[in-house]
């Protein structure tokens, strides 16, 4: 009986210690009558992308055994988001009566603004509401803040910003590289890079034109590079790479980037010169052009150098040179080398003795010094380029005259007294020849003027007695 009365003694203790402390809890506004939910019920698009607008659907809801007026709902946005001119951030719901169901209540919309260079990611938000609860001077106004979270999704966009090469040469393997780069602000996945040339000249060689890029997280750049040669039959200009970007987005559809770029074909060309021959102090030089690109305006010159020296004009223009092509150009060259020993010759048949300036050209004195040459071109793009080049002379046996003129010139009137002299010769005999005939016709004439007209007429001698 003790036993029962007791237990019921520390049931009652617990029952009031209970009420105290919910009466207490009561009056410290823990725990109220009056109670406003906010949630997010809604976004649109789900994730918010950069550069675009998104709206936020709100619920306001009375949980409350208290009815509610004067409710203020405001949006405080943070980067990325801002205010979109002409759509309100603040909305008043004016009366919602207490304990609510699910389905009642206020709904509210609101659209911010995403920033174009915001990075993918989570971002938070937050809800400020102010309510009143009671009538008259017994009214009490509450404030609540709501934080909620948005998901905003990168800009998936790439851009080939750079190719390496503008120029390509004709017949001849070359690196094309592409720089594509990330110029979004959400990472790529599963990129396809390919070109096509629609003339056919430019080619890529040891494989396809296709290119595959796993991963490019945004900002990031990557090389893709391609073994290519244009056609040997090309006609040099510009031509057009069309280029072809695929890659997955964010709900992994495929997207498709196109765009153009322009590679001129052609360049520069190559020459080959040799020596030719030589003729009485002019040396001829074969220039070919070795290359595959043609040869505008060609110029042949023979630079100022140590061991030679031009007489006369020391560059020739060709015109221009097709890929194949071949011309001869002629210079009047002396050696600077041994011009005291030339200056003391006394003159050997057939050699002009040789200026102070300049020797004749020996075997001995062009061995070992190659003849500097200058061709100067301009190319298919308008560009004029230099090449230099060197030449072995071949000189054999004696040396070859010294003479003043430009090219062609084949020695001047020196080179032509020989056969002056010849012609002379042969007009004075025969002038003499003929006024010795002269002579003997007279001679004859007067002889037959002087027989009798008996002897003249039987043309013999009267006989003798």
């Amino acid at each position: 009986m003790k036993k029962i009365s007791l237990l019921t003694l520390l049931l009652l203790l617990s029952a009031f210690i209970c009420l105290g402390a919910g009466t207490a809890l009561g009056s410290n506004g823990d725990i109220t009558s009056s109670s406003l939910q906010v949630n997010l019920t809604n976004q649109n698009p789900d994730s918010a992308r950069p550069g675009e607008p998104v709206e936020l659907t709100v619920s306001v809801q009375n949980v409350g055994t208290k009815d509610l007026k004067d409710i203020t709902v405001t949006v405080n946005p943070e980067y990325p988001f801002t205010e979109i001119s002409g759509e309100s951030l603040e909305k008043d719901v004016s009366y919602l009566n207490a304990r609510q169901d699910d389905d009642e209540g206020g709904v509210l919309k609101f659209k911010l603004m995403t920033d174009s260079n915001a990075s993918a990611g989570t971002y938070d938000i937050d809800i400020v509401t102010t309510y009143k609860s009671g009538s008259g001077s017994s009214s009490t106004t509450y404030t609540t803040t709501k934080t909620i979270y948005l998901d905003v999704r990168g800009k998936e966009y790439a851009q080939i910003v750079t190719i390496d090469k503008a120029n390509i040469d004709i017949a001849k393997e070359e690196t094309l590289e592409f720089i594509i780069t990330n110029t979004g602000t959400s990472p790529l996945k599963n990129m396809v890079v390919s070109w096509t040339d629609p003339d056919g000249v430019i080619l890529p060689v040891y494989s396809d034109n296709t290119k595959y890029i796993k991963y490019l997280d945004a900002g990031d750049s990557v090389n893709v590079a391609y073994s290519v040669m244009a056609d040997v039959n090309a006609d040099p200009g510009l031509y057009t790479l069309d280029i072809n970007l695929t890659l997955e987005d964010y709900d992994s559809n495929e997207k498709t980037i196109k765009t153009t770029a322009g590679v001129f074909v052609g360049g520069e060309t190559d020459f080959d010169v040799s020596f030719s021959e030589s003729d009485e102090g002019e040396i001829s030089l074969s220039v070919a052009n070795v290359g595959n690109n043609i040869a505008y305006s060609v110029k042949v010159s023979v630079p100022d150098q140590d061991n030679y020296k031009v007489s006369g004009s020391s560059s020739t223009i060709v015109g221009n040179l097709e890929k194949g092509d071949y011309t001869i150009a002629s210079f009047d060259v002396t050696s600077t080398q041994g011009t005291a020993g030339a200056e003391g010759d006394t003159g050997a048949p057939g050699t002009a003795k040789a200026s102070a300036e300049g020797g004749n050209l020996t075997a001995a004195s062009v061995e070992g010094n190659p003849l500097k040459v200058q061709i100067e071109y301009t190319d298919a793009k308008g560009e004029r380029i230099t090449v230099d080049k060197e030449v072995e002379l071949e000189i054999t046996g004696g040396s070859m005259t010294a003479q003043a003129g430009g090219p062609g010139n084949r020695g001047g009137i020196s080179s032509y007294l020989p056969y002056i002299a010849i012609i002379v010769l042969a007009g004075g005999l025969f002038v003499y020849r003929k006024k010795i005939q002269e002579k003997i016709l007279a001679r004859k004439e007067k002889k037959s003027g002087d027989k009798k007209p008996e002897e003249q007429k039987y043309g013999c001698k009267t006989p003798r007695d």
